[in-house]
């Protein structure tokens, strides 16, 4: 399954408007493996808050805020009740779907993923997305209110599901109850989920054929845009963008890759540029990366930071 996070908006001014998530992920696998026959983890901006499994048949909270809010809100009682549900669904869906699959025996896997958005500017989206077996099985369209099957196989179900109306209660729950729920989460503790941390940006190169790496990490909130310029002017060939990935302390990494040839990192400039909300101030860092001499400059404009990469040959 793969969804494409909405976590990023620039305006006309190049500012950025950043977006909190609460995002769910279920998981039903065949019995008689290894794992849980059902799994549930919830994330508040890419932040796992909890997790269940069927064995266990116990939510386990992974941070102390989380804590906090589970003893003091009746809220909970709501999403506990979603997931223990499930668990029982689950195990059923799987069942039907192996039917619709021809499938008697074997390992297999069902997954869920859903949530919604809410941006600073109160815009908000919902997303729901299965699939079967590592694939894409179906998705739900709120533009439109219908689901797209992805396989023939759920055809059926998006038929079912469609004249039962089941999209509207879709709606509702993602627009309505979990952008409520998500509300809460943010208001409840700000010196969590609004504190604001600037990224360590690092450039660096193995050696003189290996690509070229910009690695911001350390920051917070997620919403982060990093892009690369070639001689002042915005380069989008040969970049490979990475996803943002959360780090241990609550904070997010995130890298771009730039391949290029010796002659082109000889003979221009490039510029690897990092957007983020919480840069105030000018920094410099200067810093030797094998035989290639590298140099770091912060520039602000605004809450935008440009970090400055050149090759200085004969140095």
């Amino acid at each position: 399954l793969q969804h494409k996070e909405h976590l990023l908006i620039k305006d006309e001014i190049g500012s950025i408007l950043a977006t909190h998530s609460l995002q769910f992920f279920y998981t039903g696998v065949t019995p008689g493996s290894s794992f849980p026959e059902f799994t549930a983890v919830g994330q508040v901006d890419g932040e796992q808050g909890g997790c269940y499994d069927s064995n266990s048949k116990k939510v386990s909270l992974k941070t102390n805020w989380i804590w906090k809010v589970w003893n003091d809100l009746d809220q909970w009682k709501g999403i506990a009740q979603h997931v223990t549900t499930h668990d029982v669904n689950f195990r059923d869906s799987l069942i039907y779907l192996m039917k619709l699959f021809n499938q008697t025996k074997g390992f297999h896997i069902l997954q869920h993923t859903f949530g919604c958005e809410l941006d600073d500017d109160g815009s908000k989206r919902g997303f729901s997305l299965y699939g079967y077996d590592g694939e894409d099985f179906l998705v739900l369209d709120l533009n439109t209110f219908t689901y797209i099957a992805s396989v023939s196989q759920s055809v059926p179900i998006k038929r079912q599901w469609e004249e039962a109306e089941y999209v509207t209660y879709q709606k509702h729950f993602l627009l309505y109850e979990c952008i409520g729920w998500l509300k809460t989460f943010v208001e409840y503790d700000r010196s969590t989920l609004k504190r604001k941390v600037s990224p360590e940006v690092s450039v660096f190169q193995k050696d003189s054929s290996s690509p070229v790496v910009c690695h911001a990490t350390g920051f917070f909130p997620k919403a982060v845009m990093i892009t690369w310029q070639k001689n002042g002017e915005e380069l989008n060939e040969d970049v490979d963008l990475r996803e943002t990935l959360p780090n241990e302390d609550g904070t997010f990494q995130k890298r771009s890759i730039l391949t290029l040839s010796p002659e082109e990192l000889k003979n221009n400039n490039y510029t690897c540029v990092v957007h983020h909300e919480e840069l105030e101030k000018m920094i410099l860092v200067g810093t030797m990366v094998g035989a290639v001499m590298a140099f770091f400059l912060l520039l602000v404009m605004g809450f935008v930071g440009v970090f400055i990469w050149k090759k200085m040959s004969g140095k």
